[in-house]
């Protein structure tokens, strides 16, 4: 059988659950024998929910945080800090994307990091454009560039409609985290 073209998928909007539905799509790859790297940009020490999930379903399942947790970024004068941590975790993320290793390479938060200034959405389209033919690419996050849109092949937007944040909840460990 011939090998399909893999996707590029986009998960953006202000809702939540673009991470999520990430997970859900790398289960589901997962199941079917797929290997899957879930690289996650912003993301940094902070104990997740879907780091444990990830050992159990190793060696299809693979995710590693990049950054150094959630990040307050001026987009006209990102912090040189932030910008370093950001070029590491791309240095990564491209590796991943060319290296043959995963047929899903899920980039989680990277259009935050595009939208942050902290990463060129020009290096991204390169990079997609230079994946193997058959590897799936999942980018997720909030304000997606204009470029990644235009060349992916499934967008979903998250609607945010009603959230328990908005009368003070805090987040809540097997929901949020």
């Amino acid at each position: 059988m011939k090998e399909q073209k893999g996707y590029i998928i986009v998960l953006t909007g202000n809702g939540k659950g673009k991470t999520t539905c990430a997970l859900g799509m790398a289960m589901r790859a997962a199941g079917q024998g797929l290997k899957v790297a879930m690289l996650q940009f912003l993301k940094g020490s902070w104990k997740y929910g879907e780091l444990d999930t990830a050992m159990k379903l190793a060696p299809h399942l693979s995710i590693r945080p990049l950054g150094e947790g959630f990040i307050h970024v001026n987009p006209e004068d990102p912090d040189p800090k932030d910008l370093l941590c950001a070029e590491g975790a791309w240095k990564v993320c491209k590796e991943a994307l060319s290296s043959g290793d995963h047929d899903m390479v899920i980039l989680d938060e990277v259009n935050n990091a595009i939208a942050y200034g902290l990463l060129s959405a020009d290096d991204v389209v390169v990079a997609l454009q230079k994946r193997p033919y058959g590897v799936h690419a999942i980018l997720t996050g909030r304000d997606a560039h204009p470029r990644i849109l235009e060349m992916a092949d499934l967008v979903t937007e998250m609607m945010e409609v009603k959230h328990p944040y908005r009368s003070g909840t805090v987040a809540r460990k097997g929901i949020e985290y």
